[in-house]
């Protein structure tokens, strides 16, 4: 038989060489990997010109500064957002693609498509960054300037008209839907992908009047080349002081406001999650950064993580049930 005639100092002289080459290799292998991540991605899930895109527009620079590295704004419109929440998923967790996702996609998808591949538990929240409610919007060739006038116009031409959404399966489409059902209106659901495209056929006025995103029509109103009906908000928005809310107008089940936030794919190292928290905290806390939010309508959230997730799941409920209710579902 033979017997090895290596000493047990050189075996083990040999074993704790390859070690240190096994672990230098891993090191080597983990420094090339983060080296690697010269950008962070953040997903939209609209076009550019949108509420959603000009949010991360804003913070997108001042999170590049913090974190050192290329915030790159990448739009993946289509299916409301669900296409950039899939593309979240479907890529690495290890925090460098961040999608900016919406109260409707949050909240209203998980119930409303019947075919998604993702749901809630998927993601990370990092940060609920701001609200804002939406507006009844209406082109200026439409003979009303209150609501109550447009619902009589409205029900003097039963069946002629559409209100326009900004997407199918969004605050903006079940606002209309519930409009309609509360004062018994013959009205066609005209679905946009997205607030820009919606708001562009509101002005040229092939869509006469829909739900819509604030910063999309206050440039409009002044000029009297959009007409501002009412807001959803329970407070009157600070860029359109005159316009009165539904609330206060004694139709209480219209309120609403959509937000929108920071998401990660879920198992990122709690290292990455912290540190993406921080510079998007520093972002929305930073003065010069809060002006510009507030000037395009949007209320600062900050809600942030635990806090932010249980409020999701809090008004999801509430968005499922109507949902159910309409009879809606997105394939």
């Amino acid at each position: 038989m033979h017997r090895s005639t290596q000493s047990p100092r050189a075996w083990l002289h040999v074993t704790l060489t390859g070690l240190a080459l096994t672990l230098a290799l891993t090191l080597a292998l983990t420094a090339s990997a983060v080296q690697a991540q010269t950008s962070i991605r953040m997903l939209v899930g609209s076009p550019a010109g949108g509420a959603i895109d000009i949010y991360a527009r804003i913070i997108n620079d001042h999170m590049s500064r913090s974190l050192g590295l290329p915030v790159l704004i990448d739009n993946k419109p289509g299916a409301n957002g669900n296409i950039a929440g899939q593309a979240t998923v479907d890529g690495p967790a290890d925090g460098s693609l961040i999608w900016v996702g919406a109260q409707s996609m949050l909240e209203i998808n998980p119930h409303a498509y019947t075919n998604l591949r993702w749901k809630v538990s998927d993601f990370t929240p990092l940060l609920k960054g701001v609200e804002i409610p939406l507006v009844l919007a209406a082109h200026p060739s439409v003979p009303a300037e209150s609501l109550d006038e447009l619902v009589a116009w409205i029900k003097r031409n039963p069946g002629k008209f559409g209100y326009a959404s900004y997407g199918v399966g969004t605050a903006s489409h079940f606002l209309g839907f519930q409009f309609a059902e509360h004062f018994g209106l013959d009205l066609a659901h005209v679905p946009y992908r997205g607030s820009a495209p919606q708001s562009s056929d509101l002005l040229a006025g092939h869509a006469l009047f829909g739900f819509t995103q604030i910063p999309n029509v206050t440039p409009h109103v002044p000029d009297k080349r959009l007409k501002a009906i009412a807001v959803t908000g329970e407070r009157r928005s600070r860029l359109l002081p005159q316009t009165p809310t539904t609330a206060e107008l004694g139709h209480g089940e219209l309120t609403g406001a959509v937000w929108f936030g920071l998401f990660i794919k879920a198992g990122a190292p709690e290292a990455t999650q912290a540190r993406l928290l921080r510079a998007a905290k520093a972002a929305h806390e930073d003065p010069a950064i809060r002006t510009k939010l507030e000037a395009q309508g949007f209320d600062v959230s900050g809600l942030s993580s635990a806090e932010f997730l249980a409020s999701i799941l809090q008004q999801s409920e509430r968005w499922a049930r109507i949902v159910k209710a309409t009879g809606f579902k997105a394939e």
